[in-house]
């Protein structure tokens, strides 16, 4: 949280829960070093010093597989984006694409263990909050106020927890740490556990806050109908939609709202803005690059210099099926994989050098993809045309494209951007974990169940008329290069094509669906089309295969890398298979049941 960081906490898990701390405030200054007294904790600065330590590891604080933006567990798995680069780096990415988990991963045991920090630091807190015995009405408001807040982040962990391993284990604030962490079984259904602490949050928790980074009652709000819809609860998640989608607001007093302009929710200049439902902040320069946007460091287009962002490392490229979505016909998506078919399928220049001839493909395609993926000769934010290969690691291995969400512009470098790490990719971007334009979509998915199908169409389309802003349009596409005096190609003096062929892009609205399975593949195809590369696709994917679609994930990811594996020569999905009852979930850590109580914890199928 922006405003906040002075007050900075770190901690560190023994077995799963163990945690402890270290702060800057000499308040908080305790003997051994590491380790917080219980009774300079015991009042209301404490026990508010203690939930910043919670905030902060939203972020997973330097543990990119904890966070919240799941560009791995969410978006490389569910076929957006691919891992890229040469199979020798970060390898252990290299399975989890490929769709072969193995239970001793260093990522899934990161993941777990990121999440059980943030349990275990809410716990903390928690616990602190009996013992600050101070009873005056402010501190009794407050000390409800950090009740709301903690309870709102520990269901964020076990929410994430739940929908990537399913049942882990409970431990709440009233365990005993001292008698054997290692004894909780993972046999408890979380879901009512995170519904009562959801609920909590919303029940309890002020509409506005003085700091915005801090969760509100709309943002409590929506997540639990987030929560409801993964458990099919849609009657529950509809009444909710439809108090908070008019009159919910963000932390900071803003009604709930699209921005006008698609590119503008990825800009550390406007952030914390209407659509911005919660997020977790991030500062530039303050003196530690943990305050910053730590996770995508790995992600940025390659070897740009000073000509592009961040110059490392080609770690999250995406997919050729992904720019393929983005194809239109009469302004509307392809339906049933059309957009596969070599007739429909995006130009690209896999087997030309970056800078031979190439005519980037004439459309028509949504607006959405030249903010979504960086493509050849295409204005890449305010930098340079994307030149193709040369900001490309490995591109046999990654395919064409570069990630175009939450990169800094040029116009924020050494403001909204950190220079004082190995990589200039740290920035001031907050990363949306819940935008008004998911909700949308997930309360037209909820209509379509148990309500209108006229409203959900509604709904959809309030986000693709925003994606329809020709103000909003990518202006600058390379039609072709000046010569020089020698002539031949000069590189460096394209020629722009300011002024956009009408035919470049082509977004419509929907009519009247016909039915609820036509209502619901289109939601399912805008969500992917909103949100690439954001996380949710894969999780998206394995909610859905129930009811009517009871193979949806299988089908859809089985198609992916059945089109992919002969796209990339370098055979970096050849061979790639999704077992079905098995790869929905990641393994529990082998490491945790090693320590475990022989037959403690119960592996997930499969593995």
């Amino acid at each position: 949280m922006k405003n906040i960081s002075r007050l900075k906490a770190t901690g560190t898990i023994l077995l799963m829960f163990l945690l402890l701390y270290a702060c800057k405030d000499s308040f908080l200054d305790v003997t051994p070093k590491g380790a917080a007294n219980q009774t300079q904790l015991a009042n209301i600065q404490g026990a508010e010093a203690s939930l910043i330590a919670v905030y902060s590891q939203v972020n997973g604080r330097a543990n990119r597989m904890a966070s919240p933006s799941n560009w791995v567990w969410g978006s490389i798995r569910g076929g957006e984006h691919n891992k890229g680069t040469d199979p020798g780096d970060f390898s252990d990415i290299n399975p989890i694409q490929r769709f072969e988990y193995q239970a001793t991963q260093g990522v899934i045991s990161d993941k777990y263990n990121g999440l059980y920090e943030g349990v275990a630091r809410a716990n903390n807190v928690l616990r602190v909050l009996p013992t600050v015995d101070e009873p005056t009405d402010d501190i009794k408001k407050r000390k409800l106020a950090i009740e709301a807040q903690t309870k709102f982040l520990r269901a964020h962990f076990y929410f994430e927890l739940k929908r990537t391993f399913n049942n882990t284990p409970y431990v709440d604030e009233t365990f005993d740490y001292q008698k054997g962490i290692d004894k909780v079984k993972n046999d408890v259904d979380l879901w009512p556990k995170i519904e009562a602490d959801m609920q909590f949050a919303y029940t309890n928790l002020p509409e506005t806050q003085s700091e915005v980074g801090r969760v509100n009652k709309w943002a409590a709000a929506a997540y639990l109908a987030k929560i409801y819809m993964y458990q099919h609860k849609y009657a529950e998640a509809k009444a909710l939609y439809d108090d908070l989608i008019p009159n919910g607001k963000t932390s900071n007093g803003k009604a709930f709202a699209l921005q006008a302009k698609f590119s503008d929710v990825y800009r550390a200049s406007n952030d914390n803005n209407s659509e911005s439902i919660w997020a977790y902040q991030a500062a530039a320069n303050t003196g530690s690059v943990n305050n910053a946007n730590p996770e995508f460091d790995l992600n940025w287009p390659y070897n740009t210099g000073a000509d592009g962002p961040g110059n490392c490392c080609s770690f999250f490229q995406p997919t050729f099926e992904m720019g393929n979505s983005f194809r239109t016909k009469d302004g509307l998506p392809l339906k049933n994989g059309e957009y596969n078919l070599p007739a429909n399928e995006l130009k690209t220049d896999m087997n030309v050098d970056s800078k031979a001839a190439f005519t980037t493909d004439p459309g028509p395609v949504d607006p959405r993809l030249d903010h979504s993926i960086g493509r050849r000769y295409v204005q890449y934010l305010d930098w340079k045309p994307f030149p193709g290969k040369a900001w490309i690691r490995n591109q046999p291995n990654a395919g064409p494209y570069s990630p175009k969400k939450y990169i800094y512009y040029k116009a924020d470098k050494g403001s909204l951007q950190d220079n004082s790490s190995w990589t200039p990719g740290y920035t001031a971007i907050n990363f949306t974990v819940i935008r008004f334009a998911d909700v949308l979509l997930m309360a037209a998915e909820a209509e379509i169940e148990v309500g209108s199908l006229t409203k959900a169409k509604d709904y959809i389309n309030q986000v693709r008329a925003r994606a329809a802003n020709p103000d909003d349009f990518v202006k600058g596409v390379v039609t072709g290069f000046q010569k020089t005096k020698d002539n031949t190609d000069d590189y460096e003096k394209p020629i722009m094509d300011y002024t956009q062929d009408a035919t470049l892009y082509e977004i419509e609205l929907y009519d009247d669906f016909a039915d609820k399975a036509e209502a619901r593949e289109a939601v399912r195809f805008e969500r992917k089309l909103e949100l690439s590369g954001e996380g949710h696709r894969f999780y998206d994917l394995v909610r859905w295969t129930t009811g009517d679609t009871p193979d949806y994930v299988n089908q859809v990811i089985t198609a992916y890398l059945t089109y992919e594996a002969p796209k990339l020569p370098s055979g970096a999905f050849t061979g790639a298979k999704f077992d079905k009852g098995k790869d929905e979930l990641l393994p529990i850590p082998q490491a945790q049941i090693d320590i475990a109580t022989p037959s403690i914890l119960k592996q997930n199928p499969g593995f």
